[in-house]
């Protein structure tokens, strides 16, 4: 009886095997693939929100460090042509006591005294005290006749920037036996000396009322005291929309009267 020849064995079983072992390897694949992009996300993510907790910071302390001003330096009114006169019979300016000082009125008086080691800023408190093109005056004293170490006096185109921070120009005394004067910039909550501390007999001494005056012309800014010429500056940041304010520093108390703007 014939026999019949032996029965190949079937390649099927290596084809199966080989199929799993495939699988296997593209699933351990796309498992170590998920884990990286986990990864990698969970690494962005924690920049992205170490980058926004910075910011905030920054923003806060920007925001926060010149909180003392109430305005900004665009105008939304057109101010009123002619003198424009703030004997201080009428409450307007704010007051009360913020983390730099204290504002208050006595006596037909607006009076200011900030925390020691710093200083405080004050701006009209409506476009009425633009001084755009005008001769703005006021009337200041140190009531004890004591000189705060960085001065005291009249600010005008004063403003905020965009991060919220003071600029303006100021008009310094420092009413001592040797009287001073000195013309300073606030530029984004930064103060710099444009024309340094400088002698003049025009200022009195003590606690001598001393008439503080700016006269403004386009971009010229001229600077009197009592009458007397000082120096003059040029508004090299274009500020020029801004208000009249007031400024000083440390304990000392100072009064300010009869502020009159000109235009």
């Amino acid at each position: 009886m014939p026999t019949q020849p032996p029965r190949k064995k079937s390649n099927a079983v290596w084809w199966i095997l080989g199929g799993l072992a495939a699988l296997l390897v593209i699933g351990v694949g796309l498992v170590v693939m998920i884990i990286a992009l986990a990864s990698l996300g969970s690494n962005t993510n924690s920049n992205l929100n170490a980058n926004t907790r910075e910011t905030n910071r920054n923003s806060n302390v920007t925001a926060n460090v010149n909180g003392n001003s109430n305005t900004a330096n665009a105008n939304t009114s057109v101010p009123p042509s002619g003198p424009f006169v703030d004997d201080f019979s009428e409450k307007k300016w704010n007051v009360g006591v913020s983390q730099y000082g204290r504002m208050w009125y006595d006596n037909g008086e607006y009076h200011m005294s900030s925390k020691p080691q710093t200083f405080i800023v004050m701006f009209g408190p409506s476009d009425d005290y633009s001084t755009e093109n005008a001769t703005v005056k006021v009337t200041a004293r140190s009531v004890d006749g004591t000189v705060p170490s960085a001065g005291f006096g009249l600010l005008v185109h004063g403003g905020q920037s965009k991060a919220k921070r003071i600029e303006d120009y100021v008009l310094l005394i420092y009413p001592s036996e040797e009287p001073q004067y000195e013309i300073a910039m606030h530029k984004d909550g930064n103060q710099s000396s444009l024309v340094p501390r400088t002698t003049s007999n025009a200022i009195k001494s003590g606690s001598s009322p001393n008439e503080l005056e700016v006269r403004i012309k386009g971009s010229e800014l001229s600077f009197y005291a009592n009458g007397q010429f000082l120096t003059k500056i040029t508004d090299s940041e274009n500020y020029r929309r801004g208000r009249a304010g007031f400024y000083t520093s440390d304990a000392t108390e100072v009064a300010f009267d009869n502020l009159e703007i000109d235009r």
